[in-house]
């Protein structure tokens, strides 16, 4: 691979995460590289269309998030937080100490704070307007999650919210990317959050036809490139990755994860909810980071796929990596299977765990990925157990409904002498 351009490259030093496979980094990875899958019956769905989700199972927002009223928050800020604190604590970086001034937050968000909007909403329909919180704004409003780690972390720097349905985690990573490299912070945390697992939200996507009706076993409804997918399985989570310039991270003895070695965005223009049929977009969205990366289409040993499970997308991702890589392309695998599909947090969570891929020279496998049709076949799809290979470029695939795409393109981190953690 031609060596990744320095001036460009960003360090990932820290991650944080909040999924259904656990609340925590190690913990989400060690479910995803089982294949193990988090989709069960959801008592909150059980009036919903598809009564079945991926939760977060067992996050107790006094005891992970803390305080004395961590109801104020709406549960995507809630995951958030979380999230934030793990990145900025694995990343050796003490919020008491650094210079907010030169700190960034960038949150991705699909949604907001979608649960407080209808628990309100259903408070003004039932019992009038005096049963309406007066924290309701500060709750849902999209930007608030992104505000609230700027208090709690002390930031000072820009704080800003990124908007583009299932990419959003990943576009708030690209514009966190373009904040250093114009010299606008020297620190950010970025990634995204998403909270959408709620009676309207679940509703909304069974009667657009986007949600699997779960085969029978919740459990196995999630099939990202299977020949038997119909839909996504709704999830929530956060993922937040600390990015910084790999010159600082160098002075500062940090000791990077991964490299953000290059991206690429681009949109589709062609349809509300549909993909391209041709893929063009993305095909160009991955010849942007690669070209920034400095990397060929042989370099790419492993793709984290956007794979939702839906027949459209992943029939139209396949076509696009198995022209741009062919037939002994990359190690392919959509850690949906085993998350489900956490929205607005989906990019972010599969940088994150791209990340630990590079790291960790190992690629998860696809939960129940049983056998390709003629849309899935091209590719080479990890399935049954997690593959131990060599990865020195891999690439994660993020897409929205509006057409957005985004791809990132992260490598080994260049070792430091002398680094701390």
């Amino acid at each position: 691979m031609t060596a990744t351009r320095s001036d460009r490259a960003v360090a990932v030093t820290g991650v944080g995460l909040v999924t259904p496979a656990g609340a925590g980094t190690e913990e989400t990875w060690q479910r995803v590289c089982s294949g193990l899958p988090t989709a069960a019956e959801d008592p909150e769905l059980a009036d919903a269309p598809v009564g079945f989700s991926c939760r977060v199972d067992g996050f107790d927002p006094r005891g992970h998030v803390g305080g004395s009223q961590p109801w104020r928050y709406d549960r995507f800020t809630q995951f958030a937080l979380v999230a934030a604190r793990e990145a900025v604590r694995d990343a050796a970086l003490d919020p008491d100490t650094w210079d907010g001034a030169r700190v960034a937050v960038v949150l991705g968000s699909a949604a907001g704070g979608v649960t407080t909007y209808e628990e309100q909403h259903h408070r003004l329909r039932t019992s009038g307007h005096r049963a309406v919180s007066p924290l309701t704004l500060p709750a849902f409003l999209p930007n608030m999650a992104a505000g609230q780690l700027a208090i709690d972390l002390g930031v000072h720097g820009p704080a800003l919210q990124t908007g583009t349905a299932c990419a959003s985690g990943a576009t708030a990573l690209v514009t966190a990317a373009m904040l250093l490299e114009s010299d606008a912070c020297d620190i950010a945390v970025a990634g995204g959050s998403d909270a959408m697992v709620t009676p309207m939200c679940a509703t909304a996507f069974a009667r657009a036809g986007a949600l699997s009706r779960g085969h029978g076993d919740p459990a196995g409804a999630s099939r990202p490139f299977d020949a038997a997918r119909d839909g996504f399985v709704l999830a929530e989570g956060a993922g937040l990755l600390v990015l910084e310039r790999t010159a600082d991270a160098a002075a500062r003895r940090a000791s990077p994860q991964a490299v953000l070695a290059g991206h690429g965005s681009t949109t589709d223009a062609h349809h509300a909810v549909a993909p391209q049929p041709d893929g063009r977009c993305l095909r160009e969205a991955t010849q942007q980071a690669l070209a920034r990366a400095g990397a060929a289409y042989g370099d790419v040993d492993h793709v984290n796929a956007h794979g939702t499970g839906t027949p459209l997308n992943d029939s139209t991702e396949a076509a696009v990596l198995s022209e741009l890589f062919g037939p002994e392309g990359p190690a392919v695998t959509s850690t949906k299977g085993v998350t489900g599909h956490t929205m607005g947090a989906a990019g972010a969570v599969e940088a994150a765990l791209t990340v630990l891929a590079v790291r960790r020279q190992t690629v998860p496998p696809t939960a129940n990925f049983h056998r390709a049709d003629a849309g899935t076949s091209g590719i080479d799809v990890v399935h049954g157990a997690a593959r131990q290979r060599p990865v020195e470029l891999a690439v994660s695939n993020s897409c929205g409904f509006g057409g957005h795409n985004v791809v990132l393109a992260f490598a080994p981190a260049p070792t430091v002498r002398g680094a701390r953690r």
